[in-house]
């Protein structure tokens, strides 16, 4: 097993950039762009085996291994208390637990893997909003 092996590699279509995107998430930054999705693959697992060997000469430890990861099946997110009373109340009018309430909306909810769009990243609040009444923003 090669220390890559360890990594979760992802390569899909970009409408966007209109090839493929393969990408490391968690250990490297960037991605890998081409037509051919197995030569992105390979450059990609090329791309990570160097990212690798660059961290062991310069003595920086590793982030954790993302691929083969066992999952709980559990974790915990804050809604917020309006957000949280509304779904516990959905929840009782349906017959159903709070967890299997927002499980079953996940479930119906979720879309074909890559089919979301990419976030886009908030704007960076500069000293001077920070400084700046919200009523005059």
């Amino acid at each position: 097993m090669k220390p890559g092996d360890r990594y979760l590699k992802i390569v899909e279509w970009s409408e966007e950039d209109g090839c493929y995107v393969g990408a490391c998430p968690g250990l490297m930054l960037g991605g890998i762009h081409g037509r051919d999705e197995t030569r992105v693959y390979a450059e990609l697992c090329r791309a990570v085996e160097e990212w690798i060997a660059i961290h062991e000469q310069d003595g920086i430890p590793l982030p954790p291994a993302t691929a083969g990861k066992d999952y709980s099946g559990k974790f915990v997110m804050r809604v917020g208390k309006e957000l949280h009373r509304e779904l516990a109340v959905q929840a009782l009018r349906e017959g159903l637990s709070l967890n299997s309430l927002c499980a079953k909306m996940l479930r119906e909810g979720r879309t074909p893997y890559g089919s979301v769009p990419a976030v886009t990243p908030h704007k960076r609040r500069t000293d001077k909003d920070m400084q700046t009444p919200r009523s005059s923003r």
